[in-house]
């Protein structure tokens, strides 16, 4: 590819919302766990789940199997901004960076990565705000349109409402890509080199699932800090009785949500939801780099 190929912007937005909407239930299932059990916030105190599949059961018999879908249109939209950007910048900074095969080093993968992973997330944060309070209140959102909720959010709570959470999800995005699109470049590298596997679908399918699981053990804790932050609401100061009245948040920033965290439910609460978090990485880079590999062939 050259460094001017809009080959990887196209092919990058297209992998990514196909694999998003082939997990997007296990995403579901993770926010839901990551939320609840907080004892400083009455909604989400309750401990509704167990893990992953009883999360799966319970939501669908309670709520419905479209309730596993609650927010999949900014979850699309997020993909088709994020993901363009991300794998476009990526691969474009590479060609940039790397004028052959031998140039290629782990720190100018993980450079390339970090990158397009801190501009992509921070452009698309909006979409990520709108998906995490549909995927964890449903009933709240369920009647009004993507775009209505969009405006809601902003006439309750500014342009910041809209970016809430961005820097927690700029260094989740930050470590993602940051992890995910080296480990697959290096592994798929390294097994083709050492005459171990061919170039083919198998040797995508071990590097993708490769990344996936490198990708959740290091993106977990800070996936569950930027969902509990997208997920509460800081309305408008308003004027009550003639004073100024505004609500309280539970978190005032990414490192106070961590050690409150920590202090409240353990060490182990920032990795609640690893477990649809590597089940959902794991089909989700393998549904992406397949079919980016493949489409990479049409042209």
């Amino acid at each position: 590819m050259t460094k001017k190929d809009w080959r990887p912007f196209a092919y990058g937005g297209l992998a990514s919302i196909a694999a998003e909407f082939g997990t997007f239930p296990i995403d579901t299932t993770k926010i839901r766990l990551q939320v609840q059990g907080q004892v400083s916030d009455v909604r989400f105190k309750e401990i509704k789940y167990r893990g992953m599949f009883h999360a799966l059961f319970r939501i669908s018999k309670e709520e419905g199997i479209q309730a596993l879908y609650s927010g999949i249109k900014p979850a699309l939209l997020r993909q088709a901004t994020y993901g363009t950007i991300k794998i476009g910048i990526y691969y474009s900074l590479k060609g940039i960076l790397i004028n052959h095969p031998h140039e290629e080093t782990l720190f100018k993968n993980v450079l390339c990565g970090v990158t397009a992973g801190v501009i992509g997330a921070s452009i698309a944060n909006p979409t990520d705000v709108l998906k995490v309070r549909l995927q964890a209140e449903n009933k709240a959102y369920a009647e009004k349109g993507m775009f209505r909720c969009f405006l809601d959010i902003y006439s309750s709570e500014g342009l910041k409402g809209l970016w809430r959470g961005v820097c927690p999800t700029a260094q989740r995005a930050a470590v993602c890509a940051g992890v995910e699109l080296p480990v697959y470049d290096i592994t798929k590298k390294n097994l083709i080199m050492s005459g171990v596997m061919e170039d083919g679908i198998f040797t995508h399918f071990v590097s993708s699932f490769t990344a996936g699981l490198t990708g959740a053990v290091a993106s977990t804790p800070i996936d569950v800090v930027r969902t509990r932050l997208m997920n509460q609401k800081k309305l408008r100061t308003a004027i009550v009785s003639g004073t100024e009245a505004q609500a309280q948040v539970l978190y005032t920033g990414s490192f106070h949500c961590a050690v409150h965290t920590v202090q409240t439910e353990g060490l182990l609460a920032l990795y609640k939801g690893f477990v649809p978090t590597w089940v959902r990485l794991g089909p989700w880079n393998i549904i992406f780099f397949i079919m980016y590999e493949q489409m990479k062939k049409f042209h």
